[in-house]
This record gives structure tokens, C-alpha cells and sequence, in this order.
């Protein structure tokens, strides 16, 4: 039976996707948010490869191209003078007349997540059975046997909107989640070390920097990465726990002092960006409740090193969307399939998603010195392997081209019609 809308909680860049997708494909969707315009806090900037084959498949991946930039690859360093390279991978370039072969189709491309969002809150808008409301706060999420509903605050009153579905994409804190289970339960743990996330300008160029790259070291250790052409840097570092906001704003002058090349004082950058934040790992023991279904961060959370996260996220609403594509055209029962996807999501979350993202955090600090971590690290030897091979880089990256390795699955392989 086809489907007559879906309500869409949260407009982070997973609901925004999810509703150009679904509404591309003649699904109408209703997306609700509760700000009045979309976040604008440094967060994730790039996009692997099973992320540009989503953007693809929503008609947006040109515009992404266009307005970022493909980096050149990501480096481990060490913390000395001279910011020694220890291991780079490089973000292989198709050779002339090559780029649209599969192998180089879906590289990895950056761009700040909230100009992301705009692009995508602008497809969005263009379709005619999409809408997206903002200032609407969800407060209740029902449903019985034949349609769900959540209930909401706007300035205008108290209203309930139904549909034959309610996705929760909204984010960490997700009502549609505590409304669920409760809200004390989300599984999993919260690292006792913070991360601060800053956007910057410093000129980076008497330095022999990469685009990204991470660096190795039981206090400073971090990550820098350019994010958009006109130079502007991410620069993402651990903290210790338990300290205030202001706190940890009068702390950054001294850390970017400690670990940034050239040792400089705030004279000579432009901090633009400043976000502390706690790091969890969790995951809902269901993603789908009847009617109602979880994707993203009000599923899973990870942290932020390796873009796990990000990339995790997308493919959840990959699978989602070909989910509602089959329920829509009679093509697949809708509770088989539902059920498929909180199966295979989690399984991915907790069989690759959750112990990468934490080898890939324990990996910058857990060591004595960068010595060590060349010595003992066995993700070491294998980016060492594969440095300056293009061919093994290649086949490494994660895409959606079946055979490799990926974060996403085809649920279409369950259709039955």
C-alpha cells in the first residue's frame, strides 16, 4: 500500500536528506525542527565515499563538489619541531578522461556541514510535497495500528500531526528517542576525555601540512584539517573533563599555542568557531518501535575521529530510503523490512562502527610517544603499507561498489517483487 506521508523529526543534514530523497521519489514528507534555522556550530566537514553516492542519489553532489573541495589526503604526525609526517594516505586523483569511472566517481569531498545543510534545505524546498516547518517542537510521539502522530508546540498553539510514519533524526537528545525508551536509556558510555571543536584562519603555509591530519600524543593530541577553499581550518583537540565553558575558551589560547606550528599567540590566527563538547559512544537496543523509526545520532553515537559518525548516519538513511521506496511501491512488506533495517543498522553500529571509532580515538593518546605508536600500532602498518600505493588506497576506500568494504548495505536484496 502506498505511502501517503511521512513526518520527519529533526532538519540536521540526516533529516534534510532523508526527506529530499523520500520526496524525490514522490513520498510526501513533512519535516519538522524546533529552531528556527539550521545549526551552524563547527561540526563534521567530510564526506566519504558511501556519503557522495547518497548526495548522488538526492541530485546534490554536483553542487557539494562545487562548493568544496576534494582534499589532498590525511597524514599522522608527530608532535616535534617540525610536525614530523609519520604515515599518509592519499585522496587519489582521477586521471584525465577517467572521472566519471566507478573506481574515482565517489571520492571524498569537504565542506562545512552547515553549508551541507543549506544546499540541502534548499532541494528540499524545491520539491512540491515536501515541507519543512520550522520553530516546531515535538513533544510526544503515539501511534496505533494504522498511523503515527507527534505532538507539538509552535508559537501559533499545541497541534498533532499524523502520518503513516515518524522518523527521529533529531540528533543526540532526541525527543522521539526519550519518548521512546525513556530518558535516562541510551546504551553505551561517555568518555571521560571532552573534545573542543574550532574553526580557524592561520596560514599554514610555511608549513609542510596536508589537508588533514592527526596527531599522536598522550596530551596534545588533535586534529587539523582545511575545510573549506578559502582556507578556513578545523582544529579539533582533546581536553580533560569536568570544565566549564568559559573554562575551556580561556584554556584554547595556550593549547593552540602548545601544539599549532609556529607556536602562536591569538594575534595571528582568527578563531572563528568555538564548540566543547562531550564524546559518547551509544546505541538504542531498537532503531524501529512500530511506526516510529530512529536513525543517526538519535541512534547511535559515536566519536567524531575517523567521521564515522557523519558517514554512519548517511547510510542509515541510505537504507532507510530504499526501506519506504519498497513499502511505497508494494514491492516489499513493510514490516519484514522495517525489521531488516533495525537489524542490519545496528549490526553495523556494533560490529564496525562503535570499535573503529574508538580504536581511531584511543589511537591519538594511548601511547607514550609517537615512537611507540610506530612501533606497537598495527593500523600504523597498514596505512604504512599502503602509502604512496594508489591502487591499495583505492580499493581501501570505502564505496558503495559491491565486493568492498562499507558502512552501507543494499536492502533492496530483501525485495520479494
Amino acid at each position: 500500500m502506498a505511502i501517503s506521508k511521512i513526518i520527519i523529526v529533526g532538519a540536521g543534514p540526516s533529516g534534510l536528506l532523508l526527506a529530499l530523497l523520500l520526496s524525490r521519489a514522490g513520498i510526501t514528507v513533512t519535516l519538522l525542527e524546533m529552531t528556527s534555522d539550521l545549526d551552524t556550530n563547527p561540526r563534521a566537514s567530510h564526506y566519504t565515499a558511501e556519503s557522495c553516492y547518497e548526495f548522488d542519489r538526492a541530485g546534490i553532489l554536483a553542487q557539494v563538489e562545487a562548493e568544496g573541495f576534494f582534499p589532498n589526503g590525511v597524514s599522522w604526525r608527530k608532535l616535534d619541531e617540525k610536525k614530523t609526517r609519520l604515515v599518509a594516505v592519499r585522496n587519489p586523483e582521477p586521471p584525465p578522461g577517467q572521472e566519471k569511472d566507478p573506481k574515482y566517481r565517489y571520492r571524498m569531498v569537504c565542506l562545512p556541514l552547515h553549508r551541507l545543510g543549506k544546499i540541502l534545505e534548499g532541494a528540499v524546498n524545491e520539491q512540491p510535497n515536501a515541507s519543512i516547518r520550522y520553530g516546531y517542537k515535538v513533544v510526544d510521539v503515539g501511534q496505533d495500528e494504522g498511523r503515527a502522530w507527534v505532538e507539538v508546540e509552535t508559537a501559533e498553539g499545541k497541534e498533532t500531526i499524523s502520518a503513516d510514519y515518524v522518523v527521529g533524526c533529531d540528533g543526540a537528545n532526541s525527543i522521539i528517542r526519550r519518548r521512546l525508551f525513556g530518558d535516562g536509556v541510551y546504551p553505551g558510555f561517555t568518555w571521560d576525555k571532552q573534545i573542543v571543536a574550532t574553526n580557524m584562519y592561520y596560514d599554514f603555509s610555511p608549513y609542510d601540512y596536508d589537508d588533514s591530519q592527526f596527531f599522536v600524543h598522550p596530551e596534545h593530541w588533535h586534529m587539523v584539517a582545511k575545510i573549506t577553499a578559502d582556507g578556513m581550518y578545523r582544529v579539533t583537540y582533546g581536553e580533560q573533563s569536568g570544565l566549564t565553558a568559559a573554562e575551556f575558551r580561556a584554556r584554547q589560547p595556550a593549547k593552540f599555542a602548545a601544539f599549532l606550528p609556529g607556536n602562536p599567540t591569538p594575534d595571528r590566527y582568527k578563531l572563528v568557531g568555538f564548540s566543547p563538547y562531550k564524546v559518547h559512544q551509544r546505541c538504542v537496543e531498537r532503531m524501529r518501535v512500530g511506526r516510529v523509526l530512529l536513525a543517526a545520532d538519535a541512534a547511535h553515537l559515536v566519536n567524531p575521529f575517523g567521521g564515522l559518525g557523519l558517514t554512519g548516519g548517511i547510510a542509515d538513511v541510505g537504507s532507510l530510503y530504499d526501506c519506504f521506496v519498497g513499502i511505497h511501491t508494494g514491492r516489499v512488506d513493510a514490516d519484514e523490512i522495517l525489521d531488516k533495517y533495525d537489524e542490519v543498522r545496528r549490526k553495523i553500529w556494533h560490529e564496525f562502527i562503535n570499535p573503529r571509532s574508538q580504536e581511531n580515538m584511543r589511537r591519538l593518546f594511548q601511547y607514550e610517544s609517537a615512537e611507540e605508536f610506530v612501533e606497537k600500532d598495527p593500523f600504523y602498518k597498514m596505512l604504512k603499507q599502503m602509502e604512496g600505493n594508489e591502487a591499495t588506497n583505492q580499493e581501501a576506500s570505502p564505496t558503495p561498489n559491491p565486493g568492498l568494504m562499507s558502512l552501507q548495505h543494499d536492502m533492496t536484496q530483501y525485495f520479494g517483487k
